[in-house]
């Protein structure tokens, strides 16, 4: 037995170590909401934090995870943070199809904890492993910045 802490709440997880974290969070927990891309960590759809630091759980053994805090985006409307950016995305009708937008919130939060009024530039990096292909990046910019402003 494994045992995380996961969204706040401990659980114990009876997996091989090396499982990927992701099949862990939706197989084991239930907690589909962190997306299975692409399997080789280069898309972001599977974004999730791990100790407060955004991680492709898609790469990420279960190993790795043991005693730490994995925050998935069913915890982000508790936070002050995700709730911003969760709010800005609604705003700013980022959405399209909605697969990679787990990730990009988890991402965007993670960025904002670091850095409350980000440019352009610090957004780019700190998304830029985080594909969307119907290509709303603009509005995904426009809604951190927004998220930003809304937190002061």
């Amino acid at each position: 037995m494994i045992q995380l802490n996961v969204n706040g709440r401990g659980v114990s997880v009876d997996a091989d170590p090396s499982t990927p974290l992701l099949w862990v969070l939706r197989e084991h927990l239930g907690l589909t909401g962190t997306k299975f891309g692409c399997g080789i960590a280069v898309c972001g759809a599977c974004t999730v934090h791990l100790n407060g630091q955004p991680v492709r759980s898609c790469s990420t053994p279960l190993s790795a995870a043991a005693g730490a805090q994995v925050v998935t985006i069913e915890a982000m409307a508790s936070d002050r943070v995700g709730r911003a950016v969760q709010d800005a995305w609604v705003r700013n009708d980022v959405v399209q199809c909605g697969y990679c937008q787990s990730g990009q919130v988890m991402a965007a939060a993670a960025l904002l904890r670091a850095k409350r009024n980000p440019s352009d530039k610090d957004i780019d990096e700190a998304l830029v492993g985080n594909v969307c292909r119907c290509g709303t990046y603009a509005r995904i910019r426009a809604a951190v910045k927004d998220a930003a402003k809304a937190l002061g």
